[in-house]
């Protein structure tokens, strides 16, 4: 196992930040991950656990040990006349497990095709689109808890999946190493079809999980900028849960808001067509900016993670000031 020193972290997030890690590992394996944690050297030092930094904003360098996960592996560990159970190892590229089950016929995640980032992200964020969450199939997780280098088992309902969100987010944030995520997937596919575009993009194909997917992967291409080309890690703030009261108040100003019903006293409202409103879409502040066709998306240009967090922020300032409406933001800010 080799532990890097100094390490440039700029390959390793899609905004393109160039800082350091005081300590870098790669590893490949949980045995690896465990004779990491026993190593007294490391007993005490931060660490961060890192995949594809696709939804990941460095400010700073890390003055610590920062874990690469490229755990690797997919197996089939069950099924019955219903289901599939799919083991995935955290290290695995989140697309190509979707593609993988849409080649064997296994239906669940197929509107999650093409969300960038590791197996291992997806609870973390309780990735979701399309009218789907990892949540709905979500078996278990399987994670090593980085103080105490034991292992642990989380359900569905230890995970304490919300709206992307997650308890690896908030009390167990920078405490657990995610190895495997297990999955139950279906064998007669249900179809989610109704959300955005999907059925616009489809036209007349026949409907199966892989022309759904096409369709996404589609939309997707077409609405978000490659980071390959312009840095960014997608989203960057969450879609705000609002009251009615709220929504009546926005409603004085503009004759249609698109919203979508949570219950009877709650809605959910697009944080992009906030952020139109105030006229910051395409907005450029030096080497950072807004993208001109997806007001969601916050872009790099240059290096400098703390001028986008600066952005962030006056766009949060902005649309509170103008809406009475806080946006949280959906990217991870180290």
């Amino acid at each position: 196992m080799h532990i890097e020193k100094n390490k440039s972290l700029r390959p390793h997030n899609t905004f393109n930040v160039d800082v350091q890690a005081r300590h870098f590992v790669t590893i490949t394996s949980t045995d690896a991950l465990k004779i990491l944690l026993d190593d007294t050297c490391f007993c005490d030092t931060p660490k961060l656990i890192l995949g594809e930094g696709s939804n990941l904003l460095f400010t700073r360098d890390f003055e610590g040990l920062v874990i690469h996960n490229q755990i690797k592996g997919i197996e089939k560990i069950n099924e019955d006349d219903e289901y599939v159970w799919i083991k995935a190892a955290a290290g695995e590229n989140w697309h190509q497990l979707v593609l993988y089950c849409i080649q064997n016929n296994y239906a669940g995640i197929e509107n999650l095709s093409l969300i960038p980032g590791t197996v291992g992200a997806a609870p973390v964020q309780n990735i979701g689109a399309y009218g789907v969450e990892l949540k709905e199939v979500l078996e278990c997780v399987d994670a090593i808890d980085l103080d105490n280098n034991t292992s642990c088992i989380f359900h569905n309902t230890d995970c304490e999946l919300h709206y992307r969100d997650s308890i690896f987010k908030n009390q167990l944030k920078n405490k657990m190493c995610i190895t495997h995520v297990t999955l139950r997937l279906n064998k007669n596919p249900v179809f989610h079809t109704t959300y955005g575009d999907i059925q616009k993009e489809l036209r007349d194909e026949t409907m199966t999980i892989k022309t759904i997917s096409d369709a996404i992967i589609r939309i997707r291409q077409s609405k978000l900028p490659d980071p390959k080309k312009i840095p960014n890690a997608g989203s960057f703030f969450r879609n705000p849960v609002i009251t009615k009261k709220i929504l009546t108040d926005i409603q004085k100003q503009f004759f249609k808001v698109p919203h979508f019903p949570i219950d009877d006293d709650y809605v959910k409202i697009p944080a992009a067509w906030l952020i139109e409103q105030c006229g910051l879409k395409g907005k450029r502040c030096g080497n950072v900016g807004v993208h001109q066709h997806q007001a969601l998306v916050l872009v790099n240009y240059g290096h400098d993670g703390s001028a986008i967090q600066k952005l962030a922020d006056e766009i949060r300032q902005t649309v509170h000031e103008r809406f009475h409406v806080l946006l949280n933001t959906e990217v991870n800010v180290c």
